[in-house]
């Protein structure tokens, strides 16, 4: 399989929405508003202040996606990239589309001169993504993730 690692353009804008919310409905067991979320990855890929979405395509469809957005340290002066919205279309997963794209955004992130490293955070039971990422070269940061959500109300 021949892919293509690319930018995404506005008018990926549906499939990435698309993706998303099967990635919430696969790892969180949520629905999300889709008017809403079609609305924030707009305005992702119309502010480049937000982020930015790369996708991977091949034979003209894109597979798979990945957005990045941005953290200060002040502790490093410099900027970490992180990684979110990550999804591999069923069909096209153990491919190696992720790692493609990560290979693209860490090539991408070391020549910037400004990005200190990379981060994400992935669902505590899901196993298989913690694994890909190790074999990738991250590891599992000392740190947990707290959050008070304004949007999405869980149980």
């Amino acid at each position: 399989m021949s892919l293509a690692i690319r930018a995404a353009a506005p008018s990926d804008a549906p499939t990435i929405a698309a993706f998303n919310a099967a990635m919430a409905r696969e790892t969180e067991h949520i629905e999300l508003d889709a008017k809403r979320l079609l609305d924030g990855v707009r305005a992702v890929l119309a502010d480049r202040s937000k982020g930015f979405y790369t996708v991977a395509e091949t034979e003209g469809r894109v597979v798979g996606q990945m957005m990045i957005t941005f953290e200060w340290s002040d502790w490093r002066n410099g900027t970490f990239w992180w990684i979110q919205s990550v999804y591999v279309h069923p069909d096209f997963r153990s491919r190696g589309v992720f790692k493609e794209l990560y290979a693209y955004i860490t090539e991408r992130a070391k020549s910037a001169g400004d990005v200190c490293g990379l981060r994400l955070y992935v669902e505590q039971e899901n196993s298989r993504a913690q694994q890909t990422y190790q074999r990738l070269g991250m590891a599992k940061a000392p740190y947990a993730v707290y959050e008070v959500d304004f949007v999405l109300r869980r149980g």
